[in-house]
């Protein structure tokens, strides 16, 4: 089965939606810079709605470990997503929370690059490069890179990921999971939710035994 993760949640209804449909992870984003930024406050008072089972994954960009750690308190984060020029023993510092190592797909991408992640992260999130952006191109890339990943541990597809080729997505790359924000989007950190709703049903083939299963996002580490 491959897991869904919303990112980029602003609103609360937009959360409930997503998860009512079947995503396994909410991502709230806290990089000031970015236009789908969310506060401390209101990504707590989100996660409290949430149900259980789904995972609450906090994106950071360049934060510093010890304020990533009140985020993680406040928030009552699972997983912690690290964008930017992290050193690898940074995620290593993180045991009590999930970790998703980010690496962003240029031009020459060798997979084996990903080495270096195996033994602190949970998943690593491939998405396109683009200079002077984090992340959060909407733009897609060479998925063989994604293939070769496999690798190298749990793959999580982003980039350029909406209702018109996910399915496409998974059946060429058939990752751990997919990561969605703008292609479901009526505007930066608002979900269109018609667009939620057909995503969920494009990939319902690949999703059959969620009502069963209703798995976390990272049943083991």
């Amino acid at each position: 089965m491959i897991r869904i993760k919303i990112c980029g949640i602003t609103q609360a209804e937009d959360a409930l939606l997503a998860c009512e449909l079947g995503a396994d992870a909410i991502g709230f984003i806290f990089y000031e810079k970015s236009l789908r930024w969310i506060t401390l406050e209101r990504a707590a008072a989100i996660v409290a709605q949430l149900p259980e089972h789904v995972a609450r994954v906090g994106v950071f960009v360049t934060t510093p470990p010890e304020e990533i750690r009140r985020y993680i308190e406040c928030v009552h984060l699972t997983a912690v997503q690290f964008h930017g020029e992290y050193d690898v023993s940074v995620l290593a510092q993180f045991p009590e929370v999930q970790v998703i190592a980010v690496a962003r797909v240029r031009e020459l991408f060798q997979a084996r690059e990903l080495e270096k992640f195996h033994k602190v992260s949970s998943a690593i999130l491939l998405d396109t490069y683009q200079k002077g952006r984090p992340g959060g191109t909407g733009a897609t890339f060479d998925w063989q890179a994604a293939i070769d990943a496999k690798a190298y541990g749990r793959i999580i597809l982003a980039g350029g990921l909406n209702p018109e080729n996910v399915q496409q997505a998974a059946e060429t790359v058939q990752p751990y999971a997919l990561d969605i924000s703008s292609g479901v989007e009526a505007s930066p950190g608002k979900k269109d939710h018609a667009r939620l709703r057909q995503l969920f049903n494009n990939l319902q083939e690949f999703r059959s035994d969620w009502q069963a299963a209703r798995p976390h996002l990272f049943p083991e580490r």
